[in-house]
């Protein structure tokens, strides 16, 4: 029986007829070229948006959070948590209310370029008052086993807040304390956050610099990726800075503090 050759689409090429490459590869066309940047370019758009409207990494350059958070902690945020539902994402994204005892990255009122790390101490309602440095929340005396302490801060003001300062705070504290104090408690508006460092006296916090707005919460820290033991000189403005790259490059290994490695950053429920 007689065969025919198949026919082939006019200006088709033999494979034979194809450009090829050094190594004998026949060389991609302009069209797979396009769908190949196209890919990349979608999925690096994704990881984009991913990892900052979703996620974000943040370094801790201090140690107002000792002993919960360490400076050198580097942490992936949750963006998406605090975030306001819409009225269908709300019934499938893990959306949250801000609750007292958890940590929070927010946006440093006095400089909202600067991300502090903090714990939420009171929210919208509260009453609080602090008793020879024991929190009184709502009427209640808290236990706090997370907060470290320093017997040499001898601060009325702050061992039993809130009081006329006997140390300089700034004008946003003290308007708080003009407006938000009744009888002997602070009573948190709507809107903001009383938030206090863990490393209760050794912290900036919502007693100098005032309450934290509901719109400069960014979000809560999740778990520790990495722990570098570096001084805070090396950690302000990020991890480029040319101290700490060499300091990376000569001590990586010796001063990463491998037991913190995927640690979990957790809430302490108060009240």
């Amino acid at each position: 029986m007689a065969t025919h050759p198949r026919s082939k689409p006019p200006g088709a090429k033999e494979a034979k007829d194809l450009p090829r490459t050094a190594k004998g590869l026949p060389e991609p066309s302009k069209e797979e070229v396009r769908h190949w940047i196209a890919d990349w370019t979608v999925t690096v758009l994704i990881l984009l948006f991913g990892t900052t409207t979703l996620l974000q990494a943040f370094v801790v350059p201090t140690g107002s959070m000792t002993k919960t958070v360490l400076i050198g902690d580097h942490m992936i945020v949750d963006k998406l948590a605090y975030s306001p539902p819409g009225a269908i994402s709300k019934y499938l994204l893990p959306y949250e209310d801000v609750k007292r005892g958890d940590i929070i990255v927010f946006k440093y009122p006095l400089d909202p370029s600067q991300p502090y790390v903090k714990r939420v101490i009171g929210v919208p309602g509260d009453h609080l008052r602090f008793e020879n440095k024991t929190l009184i929340l709502n009427g209640k005396r808290i236990v706090e086993p997370y907060r470290q302490l320093d017997p040499a801060q001898m601060s009325d003001y702050l061992n039993n807040f809130p009081q006329t300062p006997d140390i300089l705070i700034e004008t946003r504290a003290r308007e708080m304390l003009a407006q938000h104090v009744k009888g002997n408690e602070l009573v948190v508006p709507e809107g903001h956050y009383f938030a206090m460092g863990d490393n209760r006296d050794n912290s900036a916090d919502s007693r100098f610099w005032g309450l934290v707005p509901r719109e400069n919460i960014i979000g809560k820290p999740v778990v520790i990726f990495w722990s570098y033991d570096a001084p805070t000189e090396q950690l302000v403005g990020g991890t480029l800075n040319p101290a700490h790259l060499i300091d990376l490059a000569q001590h990586f290994f010796t001063r990463t503090r491998w037991n913190r490695t995927l640690k979990l950053v957790r809430p302490y429920p108060l009240g």
